[in-house]
């Protein structure tokens, strides 16, 4: 099969939304390149490697790489893409550049070129990253071992949004716990409260596909019994009540659904919110602390914000 790829320089700010409307447009597969990368300092004590090239990254910004079948519907599904980035703006979203290309690849090339990017990473006290290739011997016996494809999943889990919800629902799920996760995309949200001892997982998202792999993801790593994912728009006509909820998802639709989350989450309960960049911090927290919930704690990764609220 031939492929085609779509090349797009864009801000860091808008990875987690462009990447989510390319997984929607079909896109076989995505490689991101942050020039932010080649400026940090990695250690390679947990498995990791970390040999970077700089010819493979972008002086500055973000280089997100898709693949879309070649096909005669390809240059009305590649206009798309655009427009839907281009809107990105109206939600007050950076989008850099914006500097789109199309070269065409053979299958082989993009079918192995992101596994350099991705080896075990340990990204909490408890909780590592393992893809399910690598051969991986955990260094303790209370290590927590979360397998991901992204070959099928939407992320690779090592985000700095969604490395502070783990490290959240490492502060908050207690054993028996029921949980709720908005937005769950590849599932590990999900998988991680089902590792930590959460006796009921609802796992929600509104696209089939990001639906499929996180079903996929969650029977790989054997959590099946406690987590049940379903397709739902956000909160909408959820019943009963849940012990923590969590969401990583774009700042604006976290503000949409504070008062749902306040009717959701139990009195003492809390709901952690990620996604969200340093210059929309003071919204989300404004938004939650109307919707009955106190800030617990605020974590803060590169120019992300988490919270950890409790509900009142």
């Amino acid at each position: 099969m031939k492929w085609s790829e779509i090349m797009i320089h864009t801000a860091n700010e808008a990875v987690d939304p462009i990447s989510n409307i390319l997984y929607e447009a079909g896109a076989g597969g995505i490689v991101i390149e942050d020039s932010n990368e080649l400026l940090k300092e990695h250690e390679d004590k947990f498995g990791e490697i970390y040999e970077l090239d700089p010819d493979d990254f972008p002086e500055e910004g973000v280089i997100i790489k898709a693949y879309l079948p070649v096909n005669s519907f390809l240059g009305e599904t590649v206009e798309e893409i655009k427009q839907s980035i281009t809107n990105l703006t109206t939600f007050d979203i950076d989008i850099g550049p914006n500097k789109v290309t199309i070269s065409e690849v053979h299958e082989e090339e993009w079918a192995t070129a992101w596994k350099k990017y991705y080896n075990p990473v340990k990204i909490s006290e408890k909780f590592t990253i393992v893809p399910t290739w690598e051969n991986y011997h955990p260094v303790s016996s209370d290590e927590l071992i979360i397998e991901l494809d992204p070959g099928m999943a939407f992320g690779t889990g090592t985000h700095p949004t969604t490395v502070m919800c783990i490290q959240a629902l490492e502060r908050t799920v207690k054993p028996g716990d029921k949980v709720i996760d908005v937005g769950t995309g590849s599932g590990v949200l999900s998988i991680a409260a089902a590792l930590l001892g959460a006796k009921e997982v609802t796992a929600f998202d509104l696209d089939e596909v990001a639906v499929h792999s996180a079903r996929l993801n969650v029977k790989l790593n054997k959590v099946q019994d406690r987590v049940r994912v379903s397709q739902n728009d956000l909160l909408r006509g959820v019943d009963g009540q849940a012990d923590v909820v969590v969401s990583n998802i774009l700042a604006e639709i976290i503000v949409k659904i504070t008062e749902d989350a306040a009717n959701v989450v139990k009195p003492g309960g809390f709901f952690i919110t990620s996604g969200i960049i340093k210059q929309k911090k003071e919204l989300v927290k404004d938004a939650l602390m109307t919707a009955q919930f106190t800030i617990e704690e605020t974590l803060v990764m590169e120019d992300w914000v988490a919270f950890i609220a409790k509900r009142r």
